[in-house]
């Protein structure tokens, strides 16, 4: 300990096939039965749009540590396009674990989004670390997200659906037209349904690493064609022992029937679902998504005594 205090920052070493780089990590609060390591969605989004639980953990005296992955923008930023692959951010999430000193006795995954499958990913190879698993707005199929996300669409008006089929036939995911259309269409109905998007929100959005973001998961939320594209665990998920929560929301780009079905296929599993919610559950159903994490934990930490 040099004895200088930074508001919990820590800078993490971890080692890669392509040499070392430094992790961002922030710690709030103490608790040595209940530390909640948060992983963000993305790839490649940052930890800001989980700040959401700043307000709510560390009053019930849980120990938060916000987290942004390897690539996303309080991190190294390298370019060696061999780094994105789920085993080494696994790897990575393991490394970051022994830096913070987290165990079986107190250690819990949080992941929204990718930051889920990055969580189902670490508990199938790494559980007997764990106390306590939270899927938050994640199926456990990238094929059966996709064919999810082809029913919302369907569900638009077919002469929106005709205009962004125009765009995506030429390539132009970037043209300022169809971004609003996705934005205001799909994301304000989907992705977080408040009027107007928090803060954190907006910063997560503005820092993304957009080169990581396309490789593993492709140009656009209707276009999946990067790495993650064949991406199914669903088999697996009977293979999870440790107490898992899994939270699904009505109006989500993941079919929320889906997480369901996957509290039931882990082991010992709890479902949590968000009636007024979005993807951002935790934004835009926020006392359902909260007071239903909170009770998950507490009744992890009571069950452990």
């Amino acid at each position: 300990d040099s004895g200088v205090q930074s508001g919990g920052v820590k800078m993490i070493q971890i080692e890669t096939p392509k040499g070392k780089f430094n992790v961002w990590t922030k710690r709030i609060g103490n608790n040595p039965k209940i530390k909640v390591l948060l992983l963000h969605g993305g790839p490649a989004m940052t930890h800001e749009y989980m700040e959401a639980f700043e307000s709510f953990f560390p009053k019930e005296g849980f120990e938060m540590i916000e987290y942004d992955q390897l690539g996303s923008f309080y991190s190294d930023q390298p370019k060696d396009s061999t780094l994105w692959t789920t085993e080494r951010f696994v790897e990575e999430v393991e490394q970051v674990r022994k830096a913070l000193d987290l165990n079986k006795d107190n250690f819990y995954v949080l992941g929204n989004s990718w930051g889920g499958i990055l969580a189902m990913e670490y508990a199938l190879k790494y559980q007997e670390n764990l106390k306590g698993l939270i899927v938050c707005n994640m199926m456990a199929s990238i094929p059966d997200y996709e064919k999810y996300n082809g029913l919302l669409r369907s569900q638009m008006r077919k002469t929106l659906v005709d205009s962004l089929q125009a765009f995506e036939d030429k390539g132009q995911y970037k043209n300022p037209k169809y971004q609003e259309m996705v934005f205001n269409e799909y994301y304000r109905k989907h992705l977080c349904r408040l009027p107007v998007w928090p803060d954190p929100v907006l910063r997560s959005f503005k820092h993304v690493n957009e080169e990581i973001y396309v490789m593993m998961q492709g140009p656009s939320e209707f276009k999946v064609g990067g790495r993650l594209l064949t991406w199914d665990r669903t088999a697996d998920l009977k293979n999870i022992t440790v107490p898992t929560l899994m939270v699904g929301a009505k109006y989500d780009t993941m079919d929320p029937a889906a997480m369901e079905k996957q509290s039931k296929m882990v082991k010992n599993g709890s479902y949590l679902y968000c009636p007024n919610g979005s993807h951002l559950a935790m934004w835009d159903d926020q006392q359902t998504f909260m007071n239903g994490v909170i009770d998950f934990i507490k009744k992890v930490d009571a069950n452990a005594k």
